[in-house]
């Protein structure tokens, strides 16, 4: 569920959508304490649409740099990282 939808099942206001992405854990910060991402883009000031240009310089950096990194490890041992990740953010079973 979106933000705002939990927003407005909760709280019956839309507008609440930050407190629910805070009460959801899905903000940056948390999703990267919670591993379930690698690095957080920072925005120019005042955000990305403030200076699009400068937004897209910085995802470049950050895509050259990670591909730099990607590249340098051999694929298995990759996947094997990949899936181990993969298998740290949750189980599921099947009743």
């Amino acid at each position: 569920i979106s933000p705002e939808g939990c927003a407005a099942i909760l709280w019956k206001d839309q507008s609440k959508r930050e407190a629910a992405a805070d009460a959801m854990r899905i903000t940056a910060p948390d999703l990267l304490e919670l591993e379930v991402i690698d690095e957080i883009v920072p925005e120019p000031l005042g955000g990305a649409h403030t200076d699009p240009q400068g937004a897209c310089e910085r995802v470049g950096e950050l895509l050259e740099r990670t591909l730099d990194e990607l590249s340098a490890i051999d694929p298995d041992e990759l996947v094997a990282r990949r899936y181990q990740k993969y298998r740290r953010l949750g189980v599921f079973l099947e009743s």
